[in-house]
């Protein structure tokens, strides 16, 4: 049952229950907070990029995950390489089973026209049982009718990635227009960071790629008027390793533009059922109280919901 549904039927069942006693009725909404708090993503698939842990081998990465409370990844392929070879496969389902840890995503992987290399990362996807792979595919007809043809195939989705400016999927539009008229499994992973990098807002990127939106990465950027205070904004945050560019900064989530709580109600009318992939790229040795803190945010934001 889900938690939208409990909470409907314990106030239903107090507003019937006028006559319960100031302890029952305290007991109930003790059981009603509990119920409501079990489950603090929501029942969103909240995942992290394991790129934010770089710094860390695969074993290491899959222990801290744990220790955050998670359960979902979206493997940076340098964690868990990609191959085909059986053997490869079970030592890599033993360790992610080893850690409870279930794969929801993998990549940013490139695509183009060349079968033999998309049908090698489509084969391992599908034993890996990985449903969606987050790319960056060439932009020719020719790469996307070979990916037509793979998601038709193998049911994997492609999630195309936008990297923010000067990339190929800077703007909205690149990858609205290259979805468009391709099979309903070619979509988009949605990097929030990226787009706000390229002046764009990520909230009207879910609601314009709708059921197309196979990923999402939560990354927040800071806008400065100038590198001056952006640069006085790391200094004042300790954050020593931020890169300015075009006067903007990858931040702690929560600590920068984007709209945490308009992103999950988007994703939430959506019934998105995807991974919600947390992308930490800062602090590359020593994230875990950072990544805490994203996680909190993505928490508090859930709350809001209602």
């Amino acid at each position: 049952m889900s938690n939208v549904w409990a909470s409907a039927i314990v106030r239903r069942e107090f507003l019937k229950l006028g006559s319960l006693s100031a302890i029952s009725l305290a007991a109930g909404t003790h059981w009603l907070q509990a119920a409501e708090s079990s489950d603090p993503y929501g029942g969103f698939k909240m995942t992290i990029q394991s790129y934010s842990l770089r710094g860390f081998d695969a074993k290491t990465a899959l222990s801290h995950t744990k220790t955050l409370g998670l359960s979902y990844w979206e493997a940076w392929p340098r964690h868990i390489p990609m191959g085909t070879v059986p053997k490869h496969i079970q030592e890599q389902k033993a360790l992610l089973a080893d850690a409870g840890v279930t794969l929801l995503g993998y990549g940013v992987l490139p695509f183009d026209e060349n079968e033999t290399k998309t049908r090698e990362a489509f084969d391992f996807a599908s034993e890996m049982g990985i449903p969606s792979l987050s790319a960056n595919p060439k932009k020719t007809d020719a790469t996307f009718d070979l990916l037509d043809r793979m998601v038709e195939e193998y049911g994997v989705a492609i999630a195309i990635h936008n990297h923010g400016p000067g990339s190929l999927y800077d703007k909205i539009d690149d990858v609205v227009e290259r979805v468009k008229d391709r099979h309903p499994k070619i979509g988009a992973c949605v990097d929030t960071g990226h787009y706000l990098r390229s002046d764009e807002d990520p909230v009207e990127a879910i609601e314009r790629l709708g059921e197309r939106v196979f990923g999402v990465h939560l990354k927040d950027v800071k806008s400065f008027t100038s590198e001056q205070d952006a640069q006085k904004f790391l200094d004042d945050a300790g954050q020593k390793e931020g890169r300015i560019r075009d006067n903007k900064i990858m931040t702690i989530l929560g600590q920068g533009d984007l709209d945490v709580v308009g992103c999950l109600r988007s994703l939430r009318a959506l019934d998105y059922n995807h991974a919600l992939s947390l992308e930490y790229e800062e602090n590359k040795d020593n994230p875990l109280s950072d990544i805490e803190v994203c996680l909190d945010t993505v928490r508090k934001a859930v709350a809001k919901l209602g």
